[in-house]
């Protein structure tokens, strides 16, 4: 069904143990699949149970765990974003929150602890740290601050 709808952008890969397989996707098509994963009959993936980024030094790679609470299966969505490393220039993906209001927060904190810009987010700002924060503090490439505001924090 999604291979006939998107054709062959649609790769599916499994994780080392052969658990859980992914649907690996373009960033382009994210929320043209997900609209078509939440609003097909049988499928009805209703419910986005969870959001996270991954840094792999080279990339990043946004998981999306999807849900139908009716139908009762699950699929995992990732999306390779490469390049931009620097804290001027964020790895970009399109916002889910017109999808699933559930990516609202899930969203925030990929933004707010790795530093991934989520394009038409309603309100895309820091929600574990004080705005002022410098950096993202679970890449990888992290690199500690002595003190914040005069304060040690080693």
């Amino acid at each position: 069904m999604l291979v006939s709808k998107f054709g062959t952008q649609l790769i599916l890969k499994e994780d080392r143990n052969g658990l859980q397989p992914a649907l690996f996707i373009d960033k382009a098509d994210i929320v043209a699949v997900c609209l078509f994963l939440r609003d097909t009959e049988g499928l009805y993936f209703d419910f986005l149970s969870n959001l996270t980024a991954v840094d792999y030094q080279t990339h990043f790679t946004i998981v999306y765990h999807l849900n139908s609470l009716p139908y009762q299966h699950n699929l995992v969505l990732k999306v390779e974003l490469s390049g931009h490393r620097s804290l001027d220039e964020l790895p970009e993906i399109p916002s889910l929150t017109s999808v699933w209001r559930t990516a609202d927060w899930h969203e925030r904190e990929a933004f707010d602890l790795m530093g991934i810009y989520f394009e038409g987010h309603p309100d895309l700002r820091r929600i574990l740290l004080p705005d002022d924060w410098e950096g993202y503090p679970l890449r990888k490439d992290y690199e500690e601050a002595e003190k914040y505001h005069g304060i040690h924090i080693n």
